[in-house]
This record gives C-alpha cells, sequence and structure tokens, in this order.
C-alpha cells in the first residue's frame, strides 16, 4: 500500500474521536442528566423505571489494510477502535466476532450457542461460590476459547458437548488459538485484546474441577 495513494484519497479532519466522545457525552448529559457517569472505557447511563442500564461506547470505524492502490482497488477488514483517557488505541472487529460465531454455531448444528451459556453459567456460579473472582474469566473470551473448539466434539449431549470441549482445551496448544473474530490469538499477556494467558490457565483448572465435581 502505497502511502501517498492513500493520503491522497483521505484528507486529514479536523473532528476527531475526542470531539466525537466529547459531543456524545454532551448529548447523554442533555438527554439523562445525573445518570451518566463517564468510565475510562464506556459511559454508563443508569436505569430508571422501565429504562434499563446502558453502557454507551463511543467508537469510530477502523479499517485494516491488506491492500490501496486506489478508491477502486482495496481490501481491507473493518472493524472499530476507541481510546482510553490515557490516549491508548483499542482496535476491535464487533461484527467478524458475531458472524463466525454464528457460522460455528451452524457447522455445529445449533450446539455451540448452548455450550457457551453453560460455560458462563458455570462461570458466574463460580464466581457466586468464591471458587474465582470476577473478571478472571469475561464472557468475550470464553465465546472466544469454545469458538476454537473442533466442531466433531459438539453434540449428542450438553454433558458430552462440555467434557470433550473442556477436554480439548485442557490438552491443545492453546498459544494457537484465535479470538472469534479471527484477528487477534486469544491468548496473549500484557494486551487489552487478549486474554492474559495465566487467567485462562487458572479458569479452565477450576473449571474442570467444578464439572467434574459437580
Amino acid at each position: 500500500m502505497a502511502k501517498t495513494d492513500f493520503d491522497s484519497a483521505f484528507a486529514n479532519v479536523e473532528y476527531g474521536y475526542a470531539d466525537f466522545k466529547k459531543d456524545v457525552l454532551s448529548w447523554l448529559f442533555t438527554k439523562y442528566g445525573s445518570a451518566v457517569h463517564p468510565g475510562n472505557k464506556a459511559l454508563y447511563v443508569a436505569g430508571n423505571g422501565n429504562r434499563r442500564d446502558a453502557d454507551v461506547l463511543p467508537c469510530v470505524s477502523f479499517r485494516k489494510y491488506r491492500k490501496f492502490n486506489s478508491m477502486n482497488d482495496q481490501d481491507y477488514v473493518e472493524g472499530i477502535c476507541f481510546f482510553f483517557p490515557d490516549g491508548t488505541r483499542i482496535i476491535n472487529y464487533p461484527r467478524q466476532h458475531s458472524d463466525n460465531l454464528t457460522w460455528k454455531h451452524q457447522q455445529t448444528g445449533g450446539w455451540l450457542k448452548p455450550a457457551v451459556r453453560i460455560l458462563k453459567n458455570m462461570r458466574n456460579r463460580m464466581v457466586n461460590d468464591g471458587v474465582i473472582e470476577e473478571g478472571l474469566a469475561p464472557s468475550y473470551y470464553l465465546e472466544g476459547m469454545l469458538y476454537n473448539v473442533p466442531t466433531d466434539l459438539f453434540g449428542t449431549t450438553y454433558a458430552h458437548t462440555l467434557t470433550h470441549a473442556l477436554a480439548w482445551l485442557a490438552k491443545t496448544d492453546r498459544s494457537k488459538l484465535v479470538c472469534a473474530n479471527e484477528q487477534y490469538y486469544l491468548l496473549w499477556k500484557d494486551t487489552r485484546t487478549s486474554w492474559d494467558p495465566d487467567k485462562c490457565e487458572l479458569f479452565l483448572d477450576r473449571v474442570l474441577d467444578f464439572w467434574n465435581n459437580w
């Protein structure tokens, strides 16, 4: 990709992410007042009456280019990005995450999503019972973990599916696992877009013990 070709096609703009986030926050304050609570990542809007709590994440479109020769000759993966207050940029690919999980669910004959729900319920139970700390195993990474499990291990019964999926995850080379969006490795240290390998190992140890002794 020639940078000069890209720069000539896309001029810099004065209205950037910081301006956009400020305008979103201003609109939310105008609409919901003291119910709005800014956070490092999302803007929390407390529920009221029939309105549920909501997290609002101001983000902008992001493109990871494979090539760019001109507006008519380009190839890219489209995602989103946002920034933390310290300037750290986070890039993610929610559409690919959703589409790939849907495809995998279909390939497993409809067994993937129920298996994910069961695993999340076990995670929640372990948190409530004090077996693991809250935040150790975010749902996003649990979905990604089961996305990597071979299709032929799903089916027959939910117990069969979870038993074989967890056994496979315990033995496989987890350094090769990918996020469901297939743009990042699932496990990687010191990054906000992947799961810390030590946390994954701890979760698998605890969930295998929990499952086998349930």
